[in-house]
């Protein structure tokens, strides 16, 4: 095992972005502004932004055979990460993700999981003594749960750490939370896996207690502008992020999850690691893009 060498497990979208005034509600049609395109996916991004951060990265994921897929590989590899586990799909197209971006920086987004949909078991059996080899495994949920739960028993019975970011919000087996050694939900996640509703640190302390009880080890609950809970230990604190003016807010709780995988990989205190994640989030949100948003380790003061 190699200390900062973090394997990250999950999906590679190309995002294609909107600039507009306000959210549309159903069925209304909104004049946008600026349009452009950026390469994303959860799991890219936090691959992409723990390699700016400092960490050794294997990013073990699918692309189509097509354009987006291409254009992908040669980012992950300008950032210098390992992409001898990036499988090409020649049946299916690369994701795609269709995101509006409001004046506040607010966003909603809709996703073709495309290619991402089949990262499959025999994709992390290749990636196997990589994921074993690694101080850490990170993973999402926009890939199948299967994959997921499978990369996460190769790992945990290796002793390796697990790190799951429940997002896009999902139910999570008992038997998979046994296996993580930290979670990261953000408040609407942290409800849905608990049945807790997260409104402030009383709350977010019970839906923590409630996985802690399921095996996790540390919980950290993201939330937002106000930073982030941590709990571990039978013990919660609210870490506060930087106040910034936000300008997006796409791929900030991926840019957290790729910071505090680095922070853990170099062995820094939880609090410290939480309180490094919170300042790279907030630099994020105040650039446009999902990968193009993530900051340099020299950025982070």
């Amino acid at each position: 095992m190699n200390l900062n060498r973090i394997a990250v497990i999950g999906s590679s979208n190309t995002d294609m972005v909107i600039k507009t005034s306000k959210l549309p509600v159903p069925g209304e049609t909104i004049l946008g502004g600026d349009f452009f395109m950026n390469p994303g996916g959860k799991g890219a991004n936090q691959a992409v932004a723990a390699a700016r951060l400092g960490g050794m990265v294997t990013l073990i994921a699918k692309t189509g055979d097509d354009v987006f897929g291409r254009e992908a590989k040669q980012i992950f590899e300008n950032d210098h990460i390992n992409t001898g586990y990036l499988t090409t799909d020649p049946r299916h197209p690369s994701g795609v993700a269709m995101i509006t971006v409001d004046n506040h920086g607010e966003n909603c987004i809709v996703v073709a999981p495309g290619s991402n949909s089949y990262l499959n078991k025999d994709d992390i059996d290749k990636a196997h003594q990589e994921i074993i080899g690694s101080e850490l495994l990170l993973m999402q949920l926009e890939i199948p749960i299967e994959t997921v739960d499978y990369a996460a028993n190769i790992a945990f019975e290796a002793g390796i750490k697990v790190i799951l970011n429940p997002a896009p919000a999902a139910p999570i087996s008992d038997t998979l939370l046994s296996k993580l050694y930290m979670i990261t939900p953000n408040e609407t996640e942290a409800e849905l896996i608990s049945g807790i509703p997260v409104v402030d640190s009383a709350s977010a302390e019970l839906a923590a207690q409630y996985l802690c009880r399921r095996g996790v080890q540390v919980v950290i609950i993201t939330l937002g502008s106000k930073g982030a809970f941590l709990y571990t230990g039978g013990k919660g604190i609210v870490i506060p992020a930087p106040a910034v003016t936000a300008l997006d807010t796409t791929a900030a709780g991926d840019v957290f999850n790729g910071a505090i995988a680095v922070a853990i990989s170099e062995g820094l205190p939880l609090e410290k690691g939480v309180e490094f994640a919170c300042k790279a989030a907030a630099i994020s949100v105040t650039r446009m893009g999902a990968q193009s948003s993530a900051p340099y380790r020299a950025e982070i003061s």
